[in-house]
């Protein structure tokens, strides 16, 4: 017996916005069981392989490594640090770009007292750096780059960063929480069909619906490889493995018939008992 898939009417999208940076999507109708499916590769994809960009290292006047204190700062360097990786940002470069911060106190230093340069932006232009006191000084110099997921700075330990450079632990991804699940929908008669509700919500600097998108295609190009893959496989070899050389190397063994062998020795057995 052959099993198909049952036919399903045409897949819906449809998007309800729950803040401005997240969204509740519903796909539906889906075929038996491919709710979980799509659900679990639409997470994956999101949470790990949308490109972002992220603070990598930075270099602060006064500070030759982390755990340094800064006079005039009611924050260390440490502290510093925290709030900068806070920071999103909206990136329109392929290269490295570097953000500076040169203020002086008294002040409550944000992310909008930070210079950027074109085709950088912070989103989050609110978000708290440092207080500065009467007489304290911050300056610095942060390097922001593109990238995906979560990079540690124990994976770069290749790199050399001049002196005074600290390394950051970069998180680029532009997703800060995904969740799915299936419910049964009613095609016709039929109540087994699925319904996948997606939940995504990012930082700001991508919309849940880009965000989407971006996954699909993603995955799409995976596929797209898969789905060609007969065309691209190269076909096995037909051709009959060559046949082993002797132990004697290129000489052939010779083998005589079986029959002219007998009669052979026969005829010296009569020779030698005088039979004729």
């Amino acid at each position: 017996m052959t099993y198909k898939l049952q036919e399903v009417a045409l897949m819906q999208l449809k998007a309800t916005e729950m803040s401005v940076d997240a969204s509740s999507f519903v796909i539906e109708p889906l075929a038996p069981g491919f709710g979980l499916t799509l659900g679990n590769a639409l997470r994956r994809v999101l949470l790990s392989s949308l490109e972002g960009a992220a603070i990598t290292s930075v270099r602060i006047e006064g500070a030759s490594h982390e755990f340094a204190t800064l006079k005039g700062v009611t924050e260390d360097v440490v502290d510093i640090i925290l709030n900068l990786k806070q920071l999103k940002f909206r990136f329109n470069s392929d290269e490295p770009q570097t953000i500076v911060l040169d203020q002086k106190g008294p002040k409550k230093v944000t992310g909008k007292d930070l210079k950027c340069p074109t085709g950088v932006e912070i989103a989050n232009k609110d978000a708290h750096i440092a207080e500065l006191v009467k007489g304290g000084k911050l300056l610095l110099e942060a390097t922001v780059e593109r990238g995906r997921g979560y990079v540690p700075t124990e994976l770069r330990r290749d790199e050399s960063l001049p002196i005074g450079v600290i390394a950051v632990d970069a998180a680029f991804s532009p997703i800060t929480r995904v969740n799915f699940q299936t419910e049964h929908t009613r095609v016709g008669k039929m109540t087994n069909f699925d319904k996948l509700v997606i939940e995504i919500e990012t930082d700001g600097t991508i919309t849940p619906h880009e965000a989407l998108s971006q996954s699909a295609q993603i995955l799409v190009e995976h596929f797209n490889v898969l789905a060609g893959s007969d065309e691209q496989a190269s076909p096995e070899s037909t051709e009959k493995p060559a046949a082993k050389k002797t132990a004697t190397g290129s000489r052939k063994s010779k083998a005589k018939p079986a029959d002219a062998t007998e009669s052979k020795k026969s005829s010296q057995a009569k020779k030698k008992t005088g039979a004729k």
